[in-house]
């Protein structure tokens, strides 16, 4: 089966197929890699210290085989073929392929893996190579009940576990994440080490720390996972954690095995009373009974005979084919054989494991039947038993292994031939194209006649030559280990790859020497004029950096900058007085490249060199060295001043930051707490309306009092805008968020005075009580829930029905209440309001004047006249609405009337709206 990170392995026991959904998810996560590669690497320690060394890195202290090697000596007590020692890559391959094939001789087949890919530390597949040294010779042969590996494994925690609270071991990973797995595992077999009762859930860090340091003090188990690791990972590392459970196991395993063993005393007898009137007919249901479970028992022994004499034969006329080993030694002959098996396993296979299974089923079925019914256990006749099977079944499997192993092992070596005699064949024409005049060029001696420069280019140019040469020996080591492949592999032709391998590499020891004789000639050549040059170099080096900073600086000193807190101009002084501090180390550096120079032309001027001044690395002159030098010198007062201005700017910035802070921390909680008490007043459920109005009143007093405060503020803001400054980190409060709420509190202030105010208007002019007022105010605020002062019309509607008024839910029940919010809501805003909302509930609950009832008053004061005259209206009412009625009424013009006499029908109808007066 195929692991995540591209290494393919198969047990002959099975265990592998097992596995394989739970091998699916291991390296891909950066986080299970880091706890494998830890886990890994303190599990390969804990045995290379019987040998006296031990591994850093696991990517990189196997990459030459030879801790592989010793590792796999020391887990399985072998003797592994004598290492090589070489240092090349080679010899590191022919290691790492002996530790690999010492690990398949142990019933472990890798299909996917080269050893290249170990030699070069490639960390996915060096973790699953030890996984499989782990699984081979730490896991696979555990067995508990016949589970064998981690099914085995699990099992034995959950048992060893079952009796401790809080502990459910149902995988490899989450039921160990809190530590109180290990410390049960430890308690169960020493108590003496761990105080399981004072341990918590809650203290998972502390758990774990107890259990690995406890297991590392007494145990002998290193510390092979990272508790915060284990904790911040949602989900921890299955691999990791088997890996360190499986070393618990066998510590635990081997103190049983030498007599640390806790006996359990057998269960007691249990005897059956038989009574005194036991009569025929009991006797014969109890003969009878006991007959029909005999008689099921015979019937499962005939038919496991059945089903195991049938399974045994299959398998005898299975192992011939399984066993045999011809092949046409064509690629096609062994694919045909490959699908063949395969069919096999697809088709053929699955109906006998289902067969073994129900075999083994029907047997424990028997024996269980026969231990409850107080009868002998069942024995199969000779060659039929339980292990028998078993046996045969396992010796079928690792026929199943050895033949796929074989077809795999001849398709790779079949395909390889082909693919390596085309690999060797393109790196040893790339190879022969690459060394085409490389000998002549090494045999030139151009060099004879250059100047310094011309052979400082060609030292390069050879120098380049030779790491070329240098990074070509892998290659030729690849085209000699493939051509060494090609004879293990019997390839055909190989004796012309032989022959062609030997020019190759008679060839490239010829370059090697003729590269060695060639540089020696160049270096004596150089050192006749290398004393110059080395000023030059000399030179050019400290020049060009210094240069650097010369322009750099120059640039730094007139760089205008942008502040805005003092901490930023105190960092730039800072580091200006840090840059000013290097100035002396500085001018030491100038003096000693202008010497430099001095001693060019003195040594140019003693020996007479043709154009030894010209300086072949650079372009710089002690000139222009000065030059700058000289400017750095004047900019640095400079740039002293303007600094000191800005910090003066800055330090009155941060004076205005605080006064306008301090203001405003004080202003804007004062805002939100007058706020808050104008809010709770208009809730309406505090005292009388009386007291709420005097209440606001006396808020409103209180907030245009508060004013100067605000104007002062207006004053800090404006300085601080004259002062660009943007950001102020000792105030949440800005100058726009106190206004709005200063604005905010004075239109709240208004607005509910003018609201009580009518409250109180209507209550006088409708006659409602305080409580009815209490009683709608109530209501109101109880719908509305989010205290904005208004209902929706579903909350209106609720909140009508919770004081009592019917609406039905039918059509006609709907169409009532589109009229009652016509009422309320007349400009369709989709809310109510509580004016709107009080003005409605008045109505509703009052005994309200009617046209009617104005119309009889009148009636009454024209002495039953159709009419009225202005002197009975000035006789009978106050002068002001005497002659607001005189004034507004219309004249008599029905029958019977005189001069002057006034309609106070039309009137009346006028005031509520039944006219168009």
């Amino acid at each position: 089966m195929m692991m995540e990170n591209g290494l393919s392995m198969e047990y002959g026991d099975g265990y592998m197929e097992q596995e394989e959904e739970w091998e699916r998810e291991g390296l891909l996560d950066p986080a299970w890699e880091k706890q494998q590669k830890k886990t890994f690497t303190a599990w390969c320690n804990s045995h290379l210290r019987k040998a006296g060394t031990a591994i850093d890195n696991i990517d990189e202290d196997f990459r030459n085989g030879l801790k592989l090697m010793l590792l796999l000596e020391v887990i399985s007590g072998e003797t592994l073929p004598k290492p090589d020692r070489g240092k090349m890559r080679f010899h590191k391959i022919a290691n790492v392929n002996k530790a690999l094939d010492f690990i398949a001789s142990k019933g472990v087949h890798l299909v996917s893996i080269g050893a290249e890919e170990i030699v070069d530390g490639n960390l996915k597949m060096t973790l699953g190579m030890i996984w499989t040294i782990i699984l081979r010779f730490a896991i696979q042969d555990i067995s508990v009940e016949e589970m064998t590996a981690k099914e085995g494994l699990l099992l034995w925690c959950q048992r060893k576990t079952a009796p401790y609270k809080n502990v459910n071991v149902q995988n490899f990973h989450l039921s160990f994440k809190d530590g109180l797995a290990f410390c049960a595992l430890i308690h169960r077999h020493r108590p003496d080490l761990i105080d399981y009762a004072k341990l918590s859930k809650d203290n998972p860090l502390e758990n774990l720390n107890t259990a690995f340091d406890v297991a590392e003090k007494y145990l002998d188990i290193p510390r092979m996972l990272d508790p915060d690791d284990l904790i911040n990972t949602p989900k921890p590392d299955e691999r990791a954690i088997m890996t360190y459970v499986s070393c618990y196991y066998h510590a635990f395993q081997g103190a049983q095995q030498v007599g640390n063993v806790t006996h359990v005393p057998e269960p007691t007898r249990q005897y059956t009373y038989v009574p005194n009137n036991y009569n025929a007919e009991t006797a014969a249901n109890r003969i009878c009974k006991v007959l029909k479970v005999n008689q099921e028992n015979e019937r499962l022994m005939e038919e496991y005979e059945r089903l195991a004499s049938d399974l045994l034969e299959w398998i005898r006329r299975t192992m011939p084919w399984l066993n045999s080993r011809q092949a046409d030694n064509s690629l096609a002959g062994v694919q045909k054989k490959l699908e063949e098996y395969r069919t096999y396993r697809r088709k053929h296979k699955p109906p006998r494991v289902e067969q073994k299974a129900k075999l083994e089923t029907n047997f424990n079925t028997l024996q269980t039947k026969l231990r409850l019914s107080n009868r002998p256990a069942y024995l199969p006749t000779e060659g039929k038993t339980v292990s028998d099977i078993s046996n045969s079944w396992k010796g079928l499997e690792l026929a199943e292994k050895a033949f796929e192993e074989w077809l795999l092992a001849e398709t790779m070596r079949l395909e390889r031939l082909e693919h390596l005699a085309q690999k060797f064949k393109h790196k040893a024409d790339a190879h022969e194209d690459w060394t085409r005049g490389k000998e002549e060029m090494l045999q030139s001696q151009d060099f004879r006649q250059c100047k310094l420069n011309e052979l400082k280019a060609l030292k390069k140019k050879h120098e380049a030559f030779e790491s070329d040469l240098a990074a070509h020996q892998d290659r030729v080591e690849q085209i000699a280990a493939i051509a060494q492949e090609l004879n293990t592999l019997e390839y055909h032709d190989c004796v012309s790859v032989n022959a062609r391998c030997q020019r190759i590499c008679d060839q490239w020891d010829r370059l090697g020497a003729l590269t060695q004789r060639r540089r020696t000639a160049l270096d004596e050549a150089e050192r006749i004029l290398e004393k110059i040059d080395i000023l030059h170099l000399e030179f050019a080096k400290r020049a060009a950096p210094f240069n650097n900073w010369l322009d750099g600086t120059r640039e730094d000193l007139v760089d205008m900058f942008i502040v805005h807190t003092m901490e930023e101009i105190q960092g730039l002084i800072q580091a200006h007085d840090q840059f000013k501090a290097t100035l002396g180390e500085a001018d030491k550096e100038f003096n000693l490249i202008v010497n430099l120079v001095r001693e060019v032309e003195s040594i140019v001027k003693q020996h007479q060199i043709p154009g030894g001044l010209e300086n072949p690395y650079t372009t710089l002159t002690a000139n222009d060295m000065t030059r700058k030098w000289s400017d750095v010198r004047q900019l640095v007062p400079q740039r002293d001043q303007t600094l000191a201005n800005e910090l003066r700017k800055q330090q009155n910035n941060e004076m205005l930051r605080r006064q306008f802070a301090e203001k405003a921390n004080v202003v804007g909680p004062w805002i939100e707490r007058q706020m808050d008490a104008v809010t709770a007043i208009g809730m309406g459920l505090q005292g009388s309306l009386e007291d709420q109005l005097h209440r606001l009143k006396e808020y409103e007093q209180a907030v245009y009092a508060y004013k100067p405060n605000i104007e002062e503020l207006e004053k800090i803001h404006q300085a601080v805008q004259e002062s660009m400054i943007f950001e102020n980190r000792y105030t949440n409060y800005t100058m726009e968020t106190l206004r709005v709420g200063w604005e905010q509190l004075l239109t709240s202030i208004n607005r509910n005075i003018n609201e009580v105010e009518n409250q109180i208007l209507t209550r006088d002019s409708k006659g409602i009580s305080q409580e009815q007022l209490n009683e709608f105010r109530s209501s109101f605020n109880h719908f509305d829930k989010n205290r904005t002062g208004r209902l929706t019309p579903e909350e209106f509607k609720s909140c009508l029905v919770s004081l009592g008024y019917s609406i039905g839910k039918d059509r006609q029940g709907d169409l009532d209440f589109q009229r009652i919010l016509a009422v309320v809501d007349p400009n369709n805003t989709g809310y109510v309001h509580f004016d709107a909302f009080l003005d409605f509930m008045t109505r509703e609950s009052t005994d309200t004047d009617t046209a009617e009832q104005v119309i009889d008053s009148f009636r009454i004061l024209a002495a039953d006249k159709p009419y009225i005259l202005p002197d009975e209206l000035r006789r009978e009412l106050p002068p002001d609405q005497a002659e607001y009625c005189i004034q507004r009424m219309p004249p008599y013009k029905g029958p019977n009337g005189v001069p002057g006499a006034l309609d106070y029908m039309s009137f009346s109808t006028a005031l509520y709206g039944e006219t168009d007066l």
